[in-house]
């Protein structure tokens, strides 16, 4: 064989292998098959991207709640449609309506706040 059937022959094997190196790469990292992650399942979302889900937010916006000083939300319900939240209930004092609104707006995936929040009045059993 002479230098110039060689030097062709040697580049076509290089090639091949760099080619072989690079399918093995891809299969490797590649997302094809739940065997790839140890017969884990992946979880995909399906909502467009910067959502979050209702439940992810209420649950959210509850911890907010909860970690406002001197904050009494057991009379606060929460409902999410689309990162609009919606808190209605009521608050011993008129001061926890707009923390309660600033709290829920701090969360991400919010997009608006609904306050009807109401000042429960003393001596009603309400």
């Amino acid at each position: 064989m002479n230098k110039k059937a060689a030097g062709r022959m040697s580049g076509a094997m290089f090639v091949v292998a760099i080619a072989s190196c690079a399918t093995y790469a891809n299969a490797q990292t590649g997302l094809s098959t739940p065997a790839d992650f140890g017969g884990q399942m992946l979880a995909v979302s399906t909502s467009s991207p910067g959502t979050r889900p209702d439940t992810s937010v209420v649950r959210d916006v509850r911890r907010a709640l909860g970690r406002v000083p001197e904050m009494d939300d057991s009379e606060i319900h929460i409902r999410v449609s689309h990162g609009v939240v919606t808190l209605t209930g009521r608050v011993p004092e008129t001061w926890q309506i707009s923390r309660a609104g600033n709290a829920a707006r701090s969360v991400l995936g919010v997009r608006s706040v609904r306050n009807r929040l109401e000042v429960l009045e003393e001596g009603s059993g309400k």
